[in-house]
């Protein structure tokens, strides 16, 4: 028999603080950041959509709105930023390009792509190719793309409420002081 006194466990009367777990030590000391809608400082940026893919300036746009591009992502506070899009009228589908009087990037998939809306009557479907839309409302084909490339929920109004569309080179927003953002890779 060794005559060394084994140690045993103190006795705990609640007193004591208990030994934490490897895991609780991990998530005690990572902090996670939550952006509060009152710490949003929201920047302003200009863009010229002449001559842009539809598709691929709407993911952009998009994500700007969203505030993606900011490290303080949250998904559940309107943390993007301001988009004004000059020249929204100018942009283009990808594919062949054909010829037309009015818009010069032209392509045959503008003549062939369809948007639908339901007035809500019987047999109330309206369907508009986009060369039609495209003279009705020049913003509504970029304006669309982004919408439904935004989340589905209470915020998606918010964020379309910080896109600005022009269809010339100028816009009301000079006192925002908005920065230019290149958007052609």
């Amino acid at each position: 028999m060794s005559t060394e006194a084994v140690a045993t466990p103190p006795a705990t009367d609640g007193s004591a603080p208990k030994q934490k777990s490897i895991g609780k030590e991990v998530f005690n000391t990572v902090k996670s950041y939550t952006a509060k809608p009152a710490d949003v400082k929201p920047v302003w940026y200009v863009v010229d959509g002449s001559n842009l893919i539809v598709g691929r300036l709407a993911v952009k746009i998009a994500n700007i709105l969203m505030g993606k591009h900011r490290p303080t992502y949250t998904p559940h506070v309107a943390c993007g930023d301001f988009v004004i899009v000059i020249n929204a009228d100018k942009v283009r589908f990808s594919g062949q390009l054909m010829s037309h009087e009015t818009h010069p990037s032209f392509t045959r998939k503008m003549a062939v792509k369809e948007y639908q809306h339901y007035t809500g009557y019987p047999s109330g479907r309206k369907v508009v190719t986009g060369a039609d839309v495209l003279k009705r409302k020049p913003t509504f084909i970029l304006h669309e793309a982004v919408r439904r490339m935004l989340p589905k929920n209470k915020l998606q109004s918010v964020m379309l409420t910080r896109l600005k569309l022009f269809a010339g080179t100028d816009h009301p927003h000079q006192a925002q002081q908005p920065t230019e953002l290149s958007l052609k890779d």
